[in-house]
């Protein structure tokens, strides 16, 4: 069975043709566009699916956004995607939309041992809920819970619940994004676009002069990197400060979840951030943040804590849940 699968993010989209077989997925074609570049992602599909030609039996797209009766209006992207236009798109009487944090989870079947990077071994039940978080264009969240043969994912939008600040800091940075957003949820803090509001909190609060090297970089590419990389490669005291906080306020967020959702299973972090930020990851401050929850700290710390490494997990998720749906 041929299936047509698509991650579909604020950055990128990625497509794929796959052949189910009873060892997993095997890629027959793949291709990756610049969303932002497109028009809508029928336009994305209607171009790949020209290129290759290929006849697919299934298809699904894994998309940041929550879907609603076949339909996502796109948070980070000026999209209104309809399960019924892009079934037209690829002619199938209809594709499967999922949220892309349910596409993320139900990747990680997928994955192999040497795709994670385990910060927290703790000790895994393995019929335990899992719980994913991934920081990238924007904030997401899931879970999956065990149904007696496999995990099944279930969407939220947790992404989007109300930033709490633990400390004096984070106190001051959630007063200066309330100036700026109103209401401030986790997305504005653990996101490319969050990383780059720490840098300008701590920059226009007065805690670090300005770099004018970093300033000239940043205006000449991608800010978020920029930072990212300065603060990996210690030449810019700010950009450090701003992924310190960053990754401590990821590893509250990681433990808070793992508590919603009592994820005995084990906390996926997925996204495009935390691969780049592994080295500030495996530090102390992560897994400090991750299980300082009071009366429950000592269940946390038992929970595993991975890093998803394979950037393809949303697109082979979405491949699965076409493969594995009822028909």
């Amino acid at each position: 069975m041929v299936i047509l699968a698509g991650d579909v993010g604020g950055t990128s989209t990625r497509l794929a043709y796959f052949e189910s077989t009873r060892n997993g997925l095997v890629a027959l074609a793949e291709g990756r566009y610049q969303s932002q570049e497109h028009s809508s992602l029928a336009d994305i599909v209607r171009r790949f699916a020209t290129q290759y030609r290929m006849d697919a039996q299934r298809a699904c797209f894994g998309i940041a956004g929550p879907v609603i009766d076949g339909r996502v209006r796109t948070p980070n992207l000026p999209w209104n995607i309809d399960s019924g236009e892009l079934a037209a798109a690829v002619g199938l009487k209809e594709v499967r939309l999922i949220n892309d944090l349910e596409a993320n989870t139900y990747g990680i079947a997928e994955l192999k041992a040497q795709d994670l990077l385990t910060l927290n071994p703790g000790v895994a039940d393995p019929t335990g809920t899992i719980a994913v978080v991934s920081a990238g264009t924007g904030l997401g969240e899931s879970l999956a819970y065990w149904d007696g043969a496999a995990h099944m994912p279930l969407p939220s939008e947790a992404g989007h619940a109300d930033f709490a600040a633990r400390n004096e800091v984070e106190a001051d940075l959630l007063l200066y994004l309330q100036a700026k957003h109103g209401r401030v949820s986790y997305e504005r803090v653990l996101s490319g676009p969050g990383l780059l509001d720490i840098y300008r909190f701590l920059r226009d609060r007065h805690y670090f002069q300005e770099d004018e090297a970093i300033i000239a970089a940043m205006n000449a590419g991608d800010a978020p990197a920029v930072i990212t990389r300065a603060a990996l490669d210690g030449s810019c005291p700010m950009c450090e400060k701003a992924l310190d906080i960053f990754v401590a306020v990821y590893g509250a967020e990681a433990g808070n979840a793992a508590l919603r959702f009592l994820a005995t299973g084990g906390v996926y972090l997925g996204g495009g951030i935390a691969p780049k930020i592994s080295e500030k990851l495996r530090g102390a401050s992560f897994i400090v943040a991750f299980t300082a929850k009071g009366r429950l700290s000592s269940l946390v710390q038992t929970i595993p804590v991975h890093v998803i490494l394979n950037e393809r997990t949303a697109l082979l998720g979405a491949g699965r849940a076409a493969s594995i749906s009822s028909s």
